[in-house]
């Protein structure tokens, strides 16, 4: 289903990154389960083609080759958030796929927040990675520039 209230934003966001010409990929298929299960029947087809009653649980073929040519021209990465249901094996494919570009490359490497961090781990690519975080949203607002209470009372301090 569509999250209607953020179809604005999305909208913005994109105009956005083009006018700044930034390169904003969006995923071009998608895997689909016909329920929330490990065990759910499966499928890969283009975003545009889920049908109302499927859940999108991965992203597709296409899409990592996307994402992961554009990973390979970068210096620095910050992720947060896996790229499906990485806990169930059948969905992890988008996440691992991700996870080994990044290990592979001559970036800098920030993974944030706790499901990206988790998924890092039991792919035992940590030690690949710059810095691994399990503080995703206080990680992204403290790049942002907004201050967080816990850094400020350090700041404080001295």
């Amino acid at each position: 289903s569509v999250e209607e209230d953020k179809i604005e934003l999305a909208q913005r966001l994109m105009k956005k990154s083009q006018s700044r010409e930034v390169n904003l990929l969006l995923p071009v298929d998608a895997v689909i389960a016909d329920r929330f299960s490990a065990e759910a029947k499966s499928k890969t087809v283009p975003v545009n083609e889920v049908p109302d009653d499927w859940l999108i649980m991965d992203i597709g073929h296409k899409t990592i080759e996307m994402f992961e040519n554009e990973l390979r021209r970068c210096k620095t990465v910050i992720w947060n958030g896996p790229m499906g249901v990485f806990e169930f094996p059948k969905f992890s494919r988008g996440t691992a796929s991700m996870a080994q570009t990044l290990a592979g490359l001559d970036a800098i490497t920030i993974i944030g927040g706790g499901s990206t961090a988790e998924a890092i781990e039991e792919l035992g690519l940590a030690d690949k990675m710059t810095h691994v975080s399990t503080g995703g949203g206080a990680s992204l607002k403290f790049l942002e520039g907004k201050t967080l209470p816990g850094v400020a009372v350090l700041q404080n301090k001295t």
